[in-house]
């Protein structure tokens, strides 16, 4: 019996310890299932931030870093850990440091890093220097005194100080390797003064291209009002030929080569042609036919030069030179058919043939411009003779085209250069003298030829200069038209 009962005993403490122990594995996992969810870590507190700079040759005192546990479930604990820092920082040699701090928390290490720069903060020093008994005057210009210059780290930079005029001081600056400036200013002891130069007129004039310049000159006088005039030059000139910018430069030197200068901007305005005409103005329209080709963007900025609009009455000969088209469209010149082909002998063979040819032209247009032209202009003029192989084509041609609603022009002003001239002045010549007395003159040239295109800055300068606006002709344009030949 008595052995049964420790039989039974032993049996009954062999479950309590192994529950005891199932128990404590049981809380041990709970424990770690608590720290796995708590993700319990250390978290740190950086006073000043990650990456500092601190100057050069001042003892280094390190802000410090707090570092305390934190974990999602708990919370942040109060009570701060200890922190270990490695690394050095040597406040007496320029670079770059490291420093280390390591706080330690349930078995684990965390640690956080900061760098410190070690920088040149100091400017260097200037001494100017001076001599009691010295005393200039501007007329024999002042003689430098001297300067020194010492950076604590970079040694003697006097060789490296810049000097600068400023009114009546001189301004020395130097800067050292870590691009601390330093700055002295000597205040200029002349006994005279600096001279005043006075520009007469003032320092801006503008005027109108052509027209003559005459420049109004300058006053120049010492403190005390001694006229230095007979010591200026000057340098510049204005060609009020050509527009631009030109500057003119005015100077008193003295025998130290120090200088006084005044300067003068002059602006020559381009002659430039009103945006539109306004009732009553002389107007000139220059129309070109059978381009556009070689010389027609070099026509295109002419024109641009001197905001004149004119109208292209274009073909489809010259591929290379397509684009013309767009570039005239979208700087404002109108553009009208003339001829596919230019061929009289196949353009006006029938009505049929002419507008297919025409058709054509305008499919050129559209594609150029984005829309085709309501105007044109015959091959060879409505006068022409050239068609008279189709007895009556000119007469149908021109009643066709205004019952579908087109504006054909001729011209009342030729240029001459379809054949009677190859000469450029013999072109302005005739222009001119076609345009004179007239209120309403439309010019005819070839933008195919290129000493008719060379006139044509003769042409706008000389109508802008009488009075004439130019205009580009549109379907709202007065038509000149001549008498039917055919």
């Amino acid at each position: 019996m008595r052995d049964e009962n420790k039989k039974r005993t032993g049996w009954t403490g062999r479950r309590a310890l192994a529950a005891g122990f199932i128990a404590l594995a049981a809380a041990l996992a709970l424990l770690a299932l608590l720290l796995g969810l708590d993700a319990r870590h250390v978290r740190f507190y950086m006073n000043r931030s990650e990456e500092i700079s601190v100057p050069y040759g001042q003892p280094y005192e390190d802000p410090g870093v707090r570092a305390v546990t934190v974990g999602r479930l708990s919370g942040e604990g109060r009570r701060e850990l200890p922190v270990q820092v490695s690394g050095e920082v040597d406040a007496w040699t320029l670079g770059e440091y490291e420093l280390n701090y390591t706080a330690r928390s349930l078995l684990h290490s965390y640690s956080v890093r900061r760098v410190v720069h070690v920088v040149d903060e100091k400017a260097p020093a200037i001494v100017l220097e001076h001599r009691e008994d010295y005393h200039p005057s501007w007329l024999e210009g002042y003689e430098e005194e001297g300067w020194s210059a010492y950076d604590e780290l970079d040694g003697d930079l006097t060789a490296a100080v810049r000097v600068e005029e400023q009114g009546d001081t001189r301004v020395y600056t130097v800067a050292d390797a870590a691009g601390n400036e330093a700055r002295a200013v000597r205040e200029l002891p002349y006994s005279i003064g600096t001279p005043i130069l006075t520009l007469l007129g003032g320092d801006y004039i503008e005027l109108r291209q052509g027209t003559a310049f005459s420049d109004p000159g300058l006053l120049a006088a010492d403190a005390r009002g001694n006229d230095l005039g007979l010591y200026v030059q000057k340098e510049g000139a204005v060609d009020t030929e050509e527009p631009g910018d030109y500057t003119l430069r005015y100077w008193i030197e003295n025998a130290l080569g120090e200088r006084v200068e005044a300067t003068r901007q002059v602006h020559v305005e381009p002659l430039r042609n009103p945006d539109r005409a306004e009732p009553g103005d002389r107007v000139i329209c220059l129309t070109f036919d059978d381009g556009p080709g070689p010389y027609t963007d070099a026509l295109l900025d002419v024109l641009k030069r001197y905001n004149v609009r004119a109208t292209f009455f274009v073909t489809c000969r010259y591929p290379d030179y397509f684009d013309c088209i767009g570039r005239a469209a979208r700087e404002g010149h109108s553009v009208g058919v003339h001829s596919a082909s230019h061929r009289y002998s196949k353009i006006y063979a029938s009505e049929e043939a002419f507008f297919e040819d025409f058709d054509e032209v305008q499919r050129l247009i559209l594609a150029q411009t984005g829309s085709e032209s309501a105007i044109c202009r015959f091959p060879g003029g409505s006068s022409n003779t050239v068609s008279r192989f189709n007895r009556g084509i000119m007469t149908r041609l021109t009643q066709a085209l205004d019952e579908i609603g087109y504006v054909w022009f001729d011209w009342n002003v030729s240029s001459g250069d379809a054949g009677e001239t190859t000469s450029s002045e013999q072109v302005f010549q005739n222009i001119v003298s076609g345009c004179e007395g007239k209120d309403y003159a439309i010019v005819l040239q070839h933008d195919i030829k290129d000493f008719s295109v060379a006139a044509v800055e003769r042409v706008i300068r000389w109508g802008l200069e009488q009075g004439y606006v130019f205009e580009a002709l549109n379907e709202s344009s007065e038509p000149v038209r001549h008498q039917l030949a055919n």
